[in-house]
């Protein structure tokens, strides 16, 4: 996932060891951990299944039991597995202590833990909106103890 306006950002600070990390300000921090949480395909789709995406670990698991009606439908597929993935990863950044977003230098968004340990949430996202597997709360659960 290609993120245009973070290659301007780039440009301005400059990566951090070929990684734009995002800790020169908070409200850096902020904006893009805003902007990565808007999700709204998955946001909508979840609402019309009455389950709430409240970012927390119980909604990951309300996630993984809705009937995945979205795989009839081959041209939203791609971008409810890009929310899918986003949505993960919000939910770690704001309940995991120390895990963070970082854009690696193609773009594509990742999140980092403490301990040094980059996740492709996009990449599982994507893997989840086709098949189901790997489960979101699985994952989470894997990361959180991590």
């Amino acid at each position: 996932m290609n993120i245009p306006f973070l290659g301007n950002w780039r440009k301005k600070r400059g990566p951090a060891g070929g990684v734009a990390v995002f800790s020169d300000s908070e409200s850096d921090r902020e904006g893009v951990a805003e902007l990565l949480s808007e999700c709204e395909l998955l946001r909508s789709q979840a609402h019309q299944a009455g389950v709430e995406l409240d970012d927390s670990a119980a909604s990951l698991e309300a996630l993984d039991q809705l009937v995945p009606r979205w795989r009839d439908d081959e041209e939203s597929l791609p971008w409810l597995g890009n929310d899918a993935g986003l949505y993960l990863g919000t939910v770690i950044v704001r309940t995991v202590p120390g895990a963070v977003w970082e854009i690696w230098p193609g773009g594509q968004p990742v999140v980092r833990l403490a301990s040094g340990r980059e996740f492709d949430v996009v990449s599982v996202g994507h893997e989840w909106a086709a098949s189901g597997a790997p489960e979101l709360s699985q994952l989470y659960a894997e990361v959180a103890e991590a």
